[in-house]
């Protein structure tokens, strides 16, 4: 596995493989890996000859009081977990290579509707910093086809949305959440929780599926997720948002609307935010 830091020595790589008729996967991320991350790869490595990652922590996705400098930056270990992932490239730019005149001067990119909701709302500005950076790291490696997880369902559809209204000619790919045999969504956070918070972190999964049992049985949505909201408060969660929405646009139901439909739960478990979702299905 290679590893490049610089954007010229980036795209002759990309080059070589294009001119020798390779399709190239991308899997973008902030580092601190784990086997999540991994399964991105190996989903990747089956439909490309060739697979990118990036790690970059970007700080135009940190709103004001989140700590960019307390994100977990594990290099030398990510780069091992990459390489017996198969990982063929990992690109590793700092700020400069991504944010020429810096981030607060960058030119920002913004996807309408999408990001004004849940996540977007409880973090303003978060999906417009994750919408400027990978579509950098798009222009950058110019793949055919991109990875990412359903875990953090908002930023697919917002990526989604991204690269079909800018016309972009690469596929998105999203991967099956990833978890613990417990049902924990395996995430970089969950490092974060003490032992008696990581025993009650699987309670989100289960809310989860008891939304999924009240739709089936075609149970009213807003009392299904006061419930859950209520349950989880119950436990010692503070919950930001339990939502049914429609996976699409991430907009609410209409009234009889049945399919094609998502759970989200995001909540705070002590200082550690945990967030999970499970499509609706009959």
């Amino acid at each position: 596995m290679r590893q490049i830091e610089q954007g010229d020595e980036l795209r002759a790589q990309i080059l070589s493989w294009r001119n020798a008729g390779e399709r190239i996967a991308f899997v973008p991320t902030m580092g601190n890996l784990h086997a999540g991350h991994y399964a991105l790869i190996a989903l990747a490595r089956q439909q490309a000859d060739r697979v990118v990652a990036s790690v970059f922590v970007n700080p135009t996705q940190f709103g004001p009081n989140e700590d960019l400098d307390r994100y977990p930056r594990t290099p030398e270990s990510d780069a091992q977990g990459l390489r017996a992932a198969g990982c063929d490239l990992l690109f590793l730019p700092d700020v400069a290579t991504l944010y020429p005149f810096g981030p607060a001067n960058c030119v920002k990119v913004q996807v309408p509707g999408l990001t004004a909701e849940l996540d977007g709302a409880a973090r303003p500005g978060h999906f417009d910093g994750v919408a400027t950076v990978v579509l950098r790291l798009f222009n950058m490696v110019q793949p055919d086809l991109a990875v990412f997880g359903r875990k953090d369902y908002q930023q697919w559809r917002v990526i989604d949305y991204l690269v079909r209204e800018l016309a972009l000619p690469i596929q998105i790919v999203p991967a099956a959440i990833e978890r613990d045999a417990d049902g924990l969504a395996l995430s970089s956070r969950n490092q974060y929780l003490s032992a008696q918070e990581r025993a009650v972190a699987p309670e989100i999964h289960r809310s989860l599926l008891a939304l999924q049992q009240g739709w089936a049985q075609g149970r009213d949505l807003a009392t299904l997720e006061a419930e859950a909201f209520g349950r989880l408060q119950a436990l010692g969660f503070v919950p930001d948002y339990v939502q049914i929405r429609r996976g699409v646009d991430l907009q609410k139901p209409q009234a009889g609307e049945r399919e094609g439909l998502v759970a989200l739960i995001a909540a705070r478990l002590g200082r550690t935010r945990l967030i999970d979702n499970l499509e609706l299905v009959s």
